[in-house]
């Protein structure tokens, strides 16, 4: 037996393209994007929560993009942010 035909009875091959392990790699990303729209339809409930208790959901979308962002990166944007009114008089 060669070392071929022993390569080809671990993974099936076809087109010279290991079909097994690709077809666990493909089925492995759907169920991700399915657990992703999943997460998606929750994060939406929640917002849909906190409007219906007087929250605004803009600011609260602003305040976790601000907080996934390093803290010199937010004070750079602020100093920037507060140039910029003073110089439209603000």
């Amino acid at each position: 037996m060669d070392v071929d035909t022993a390569t080809q009875s671990d993974e099936t091959k076809t087109g010279g393209i290991a079909a097994e392990r690709l077809r666990s790699l493909i089925e492995r990303i759907e169920r991700l994007e399915e657990e992703r729209k999943a997460l998606g339809g929750d994060i939406k409930d929640i917002y849909a929560e906190a409007k219906s208790a007087g929250f605004d959901v803009k600011v609260m979308r602003q305040l976790i993009r601000i907080r996934k962002q390093e803290p010199a990166e937010v004070e750079e944007q602020e100093s920037l942010l507060d140039v910029y009114r003073r110089a439209l008089g603000m």
